[in-house]
């Protein structure tokens, strides 16, 4: 006797939420990579809004929306890639959404270009030592604070720039006989770690969902050159201030 042969699916009810394109939260945890557990947690945490596109059949069962997806997959690259708690990634959503997204795109991109552009213009170590009159030694301490970052491949644009301006502090007198030392650097990168931590907050805020990412990342790159030369002017001109005010309050001194 032939075996009967497996009656098809049955098509959706008008009106369900399957033919509506709701999800059941197995498909929402294998359609976003996350576990159906941390979904939950999510909701509980009030992270995907006020839930009301979800449509609850029983006790435990309940269909999501699909934008819910995209949602959860933003949640996650916040809280691992940006080490953001949920409470601020909760208040983020909250005051708005789509602004965080941009935010977050922009981001990417900006770190895609400046990784891509690192990559394509390294220097490698012994072209380095070649051209630039500054001990290994010099270099090795410089990898050790944090000031140069190499790989394997040599030195980006940015690590080469910083080896030539040691190179010509040294040939101009800079030396350590004098007190001069590759830790003089550290205080510069300390006084710039708020400014630039401030800057980027600032240059995000103004251009994500206001200005198309590509042409964004665009404006931040043209901004390299003229920033470099303003700080450097703006710190020359401090430096000649200070000269003057400590002279100034020698001589008013009895």
């Amino acid at each position: 006797m032939a075996e009967a042969a497996p009656s098809p699916r049955e098509p959706a009810a008008p009106g369900s939420p399957r033919e509506e394109g709701l999800l059941k939260m197995s498909q929402l945890a294998e359609r976003s990579g996350v576990s159906a557990g941390t979904i939950k947690h999510y909701l509980r945490e009030g992270l995907l809004g006020d839930q009301e596109g979800v449509v609850r059949t029983s006790r435990n069962m309940a269909y999501y929306p699909p934008d819910f997806v995209d949602r959860i997959r933003l949640i996650k690259r916040l809280q691992e890639e940006r080490f953001m708690p949920l409470r601020v990634i909760r208040d983020a959503l909250r005051d708005d959404p789509e602004r965080l997204e941009a935010l977050v795109e922009l981001e990417d991109r900006i770190l895609e270009r400046a990784v891509a552009a690192g990559d394509r213009t390294r220097t490698s170590r012994s072209a380095v030592q070649e051209r630039y009159d500054v001990p290994r030694n010099v270099l090795a301490r410089m990898e050790q604070i944090g000031v140069l970052t190499p790989t394997g491949r040599g030195y980006d644009a940015d690590d080469v720039q910083i080896i030539e301006a040691i190179s010509r502090f040294r040939a101009g007198g800079f030396e350590e006989a004098i007190g001069f030392t590759v830790y003089d650097t550290i205080r510069y990168r300390e006084a710039l770690q708020p400014l630039v931590e401030e800057e980027v907050g600032t240059l995000l805020h103004r251009l994500a969902a206001r200005v198309d990412p590509d042409r964004a990342v665009e404006i931040v790159q043209s901004g390299t050159e003229p920033l470099r030369e303003l700080i450097g002017a703006i710190h020359s001109k401090l430096l000649i201030e200070e000269l003057q005010r400590q002279r100034d309050d020698r001589r008013r001194e009895p």
